[in-house]
């Protein structure tokens, strides 16, 4: 625990973020920052990281680290583990939430450009992280590694095969890496379920509500900051007997796989 009590306190923890620079990456890269961790912000695009880093510096205080990093592209992956410890030395919290889910026509016309693209970003990243920060942090002070999955890895919808097929293989490598990196390495997931944000950019909002009413047992979407709680939980010592968890925050919306 904390020394000052707050199971939740991340003060002198360094936290790595893919996909931090927008959406849910950008709310969980100030989550972390807002309860004491500095932070490393990898995307793609370097720009959008730096403007991040500079709102996390002005209102919380702590460093902000924006890094370009394609999740997808293995050297990247490396180059990313490097530099954190390079700035830093340390690695405290891993979450990969770096994702993508592109549209195609129908599956025979789903290329396979595209399904590799999906494939990298959504698990071949995600292992390669995992696989250099476990390692490392198993060999020091220990750490946590949260993974950001999805209900499509076991409701997958026609329009998102490749991708919920990635996300099912990354709840699976949650529950191998939580024992390959046992006792000192934590590695968990979070299944986030339907997004009123991510919802609406497809459509009319006011649809996206009346969808999510009938169709979500709590009656609406979710939000960012209800996800950045459970990375919390995972990252802090809230969490200290919990590993290999599959955690759905979705509402209701999808049963577990039988």
């Amino acid at each position: 625990m904390s020394a000052q009590g707050d199971e939740f306190d991340l003060s002198g923890k360094v936290a790595v973020v893919t996909g931090g620079s927008r959406g849910l990456g950008r709310a969980m890269v100030l989550g972390l920052a807002r309860h004491g961790a500095d932070v490393v912000s990898a995307s793609r695009k370097l720009a959008a990281g730096e403007a991040l880093a500079e709102e996390v510096e002005s209102e919380t205080g702590r460093r902000a680290l924006p890094i370009a990093c394609h999740a997808g592209i293995w050297s990247d992956c490396d180059a990313l583990f490097e530099k954190t410890y390079f700035e830093f030395g340390r690695a405290d919290v891993l979450v990969n939430n770096a994702g993508m889910s592109p549209l195609y026509p129908s599956l025979p016309e789903c290329s396979e450009e595209l399904f590799d693209k999906v494939l990298a970003v959504n698990l071949r990243g995600p292992f390669r992280l995992t696989s250099l920060f476990g390692a490392r942090m198993a060999a020091s002070e220990g750490g946590s590694i949260i993974n950001i999955s999805s209900v499509a890895a076991v409701a997958p919808s026609p329009v998102e095969i490749p991708y919920g097929t990635a996300k099912a293989g990354l709840n699976n490598l949650t529950l191998g890496c939580a024992r390959a990196f046992a006792p000192k390495v934590r590695v968990n997931c979070s299944v986030p379920g339907p997004s009123l944000a991510e919802s609406s950019k497809a459509g009319d909002l006011e649809a996206c509500h009346k969808k999510a009413a009938l169709s979500i047992p709590l009656g609406r979407g979710g939000e960012p900051e209800e996800i950045v709680a459970a990375a919390l939980y995972f990252a802090s010592d809230a969490s200290r007997y919990t590993t290999g968890a599959i955690l759905k925050i979705d509402g209701g919306a999808v049963y577990p796989a039988a």
